[in-house]
């Protein structure tokens, strides 16, 4: 039945107008208290530049009127008397209303964060391993959200965790290999052992990483095909990263001939290291008279090339050979040259001799006669 002494209670409809009242007076405070940071960042970030201020006017402009508007209406019944059990409500309302806008918050963070390092100019960050990360990252801060929604709400969510654990342990199993790739994705964008543009080996694989993937890293070989390797696989190997190198360390041998007096042999060392010392981009080290090896007297030479430019390396190495080329020429030492020594035993060799065939004698073409040469048994 219509009860008509409730509609003109007039306690009643004064509550209302103080909670219609608090709620809006409230909603514009907050309104424009928001409004005047949002600005206020914004005018940082154009004048000075700096990610954190645009960032602070970008977060503030996520702000939720729908729940901004709900703030200020539970502010307002703060101005009224309750029933009890209205007090419960409220306090839950207050945990909803300030976890959602939190997560708001945080998801406009997350992505303008990684939005900021794809679009690096540098290129230091992977495009992939970035947006994985930031879609990892608002799972887990949604879902940490939801939970403390519910568990605020009374909802038992123990039985919910362990069925998403057992869960997420089934579909694991089921994809470990991808899973495999996918974390070794991420490593490879947060520890960064090699990155798009480096020259690195690998077992017989040497080559310019051109792509990271989510699954798989694409390397331009030397030869000229795409090598495709496992990201998992990637990381299992020992890689080197030779856009990394600052300096090289050169070692290279070359052997001189055993008739060389040793008083020469000694000056041979000082020689590499006057040829290395007036170059621009190499350090001498050292060289050493190395070993007696079977036809050669050994020398071992160590330089280190002040750059990591392989081509620069080599057209070093030319200068430093043909220097050495001539500055032994100039010693008069000549370089070692393989040798081997026969010994016949058992037997005479035959006499062979050597002579200029008579004028006018006719000889078989191909005949020994015909080429002055006879022998005697």
């Amino acid at each position: 039945m219509f009860d008509l002494s409730m509609w003109l209670n007039t306690a009643l409809w004064i509550s209302v107008g103080i909670v219609t009242a608090g709620t809006l007076i409230c909603y514009l405070v907050l309104r424009t208290l928001f409004g005047i940071i949002e600005k206020r960042l914004r005018g940082l970030a154009e004048t000075q530049g700096k990610p954190i201020y645009r960032f602070g006017w970008q977060i503030a402009a996520r702000t939720s009127r729908f729940l901004l508007f709900a703030f200020s209406f539970l502010l307002a019944l703060k101005l009224i008397e309750l029933p009890s059990n209205w007090q419960s409500a409220l306090s839950h309302s207050w945990f909803v209303v300030l976890a959602l806008q939190t997560a708001l918050w945080v998801d406009v963070g997350v992505r303008l964060w990684s939005r900021d390092l794809v679009s690096d100019r540098a290129g230091r960050h992977n495009p992939v391993t970035m947006t994985i990360l930031s879609i990892m990252i608002l799972v887990v801060v949604w879902s940490v959200m939801l939970l403390s929604i519910l568990a605020n709400l009374g909802v038992d969510i123990t039985a919910l965790v362990a069925s998403l654990g057992v869960g997420g342990i089934a579909i694991a199993l089921a994809v470990q290999t991808m899973l495999g790739d996918l974390f070794a994705s991420l490593s490879i964008g947060i520890d960064k052992p090699f990155e798009i543009g480096d020259f690195v080996v690998f077992g017989d694989v040497a080559g310019s990483i051109e792509h990271i993937g989510l699954k798989t890293t694409r390397i331009r070989s030397l030869s000229g095909e795409q090598v495709v390797c496992a990201n998992a696989d990637l990381l299992r190997q020992t890689l080197h990263n030779y856009k990394r190198m600052d300096t090289r360390r050169i070692v290279f041998s070359f052997g001189i001939s055993y008739a060389t007096p040793a008083e020469k042999v000694r000056e041979v060392s000082a020689l590499v290291k006057r040829i290395i010392d007036g170059l621009e981009k190499a350090r001498f080290d050292r060289a050493h008279f190395l070993a007696f090896e079977e036809s050669k007297l050994t020398f071992e030479v160590v330089y280190i090339v002040q750059s990591s430019d392989y081509n620069q390396y080599m057209d070093i190495q030319q200068e430093i050979n043909l220097a050495l080329l001539q500055g032994l020429r100039d010693m008069q030492v000549e370089f070692a040259f393989p040798v081997r020594r026969v010994e016949f035993v058992g037997g005479c060799l035959p006499e062979v001799k050597v002579g200029v065939a008579e004028p006018g004698a006719k000889q078989k073409a191909g005949s020994p006669e015909a080429l002055g040469v006879s022998s005697s048994h």
